[in-house]
């Protein structure tokens, strides 16, 4: 799965990598340790242009009796994308880009557990494939929220856990967030491991397992536990 990331990329880095064109609402502060619940960072398609804005972390359906089913849709399985109610239409009308410049996973060793911070190698922003849904609350307001889509470990994240993001290469990015593009198998086919000679892993500290610590702290590199 994937329960926690990073994007401490400014403003205007975001800005240039998607090629956004639209003001943006409100000053991005970094995020060291962002978690399920908490709005995220989203790129989305309007038909036109690229559009960055928040979507709260855990997909709810758009025909969901309430929301609380969101803190339980964090992730999508690509492999069976095409089977879940909740996910197969946004497939091909729905796609989002969650930027991200790292994600944590805890490798594990008998009763102990080591986080670590994936990356890439040079330190870039890269786009986790997701997709979004509309929900109504009772009381008429809109409310927008994502997934992200897991996919099988590459040879770097098979020593650490058994899934990673769905890491979109550059050269597909623009595939994924058109609204016209209706090719399901090609769309599918954009989920799979990123390669890794590509990306790193490296031990943080402990303290990236509370929600409460969102600080430089969490993403410094540190001596491993074992």
């Amino acid at each position: 799965m994937c329960g926690r990331f990073t994007v401490v990329a400014t403003i205007d880095e975001l800005i240039r990598r998607y090629l956004i064109e639209q003001p943006m609402a409100r000053y991005h502060t970094p995020r060291y340790n962002v978690a399920p619940t908490q709005d995220v960072w989203a790129v989305i398609h309007d038909g036109k242009n690229n559009r960055l804005g928040e979507l709260r972390w855990g997909l709810v359906p758009s025909w969901a009796a309430d929301d609380k089913i969101g803190s339980k849709m964090i992730n999508a399985r690509a492999e069976t994308l095409l089977e879940k109610a909740s996910f197969k239409k946004l497939v091909g009308r729905k796609r989002a880009i969650v930027p991200a410049d790292g994600f944590y996973e805890w490798r594990k060793d008998g009763g102990r557990k080591q986080p670590m911070r994936i990356t890439m190698k040079d330190g870039a922003l890269f786009s986790m494939a997701g997709l979004y849904d509309t929900w109504q609350t009772p009381d008429g307001r809109k409310l927008g929220t994502c997934t992200i889509i897991t996919t099988a470990p590459n040879r770097l994240m098979a020593d650490i856990h058994d899934r990673m993001p769905a890491i979109l290469s550059p050269e597909d990015e623009a595939s994924w967030l058109d609204r016209g593009n209706d090719d399901v198998e090609s769309l599918m086919a954009m989920l799979r491991p990123y390669p890794a000679e590509k990306m790193r892993a490296y031990p943080v500290s402990p303290i990236v397992g509370s929600v409460k610590n969102d600080t430089e702290e969490c993403i410094a590199e540190q001596p491993a536990l074992f």
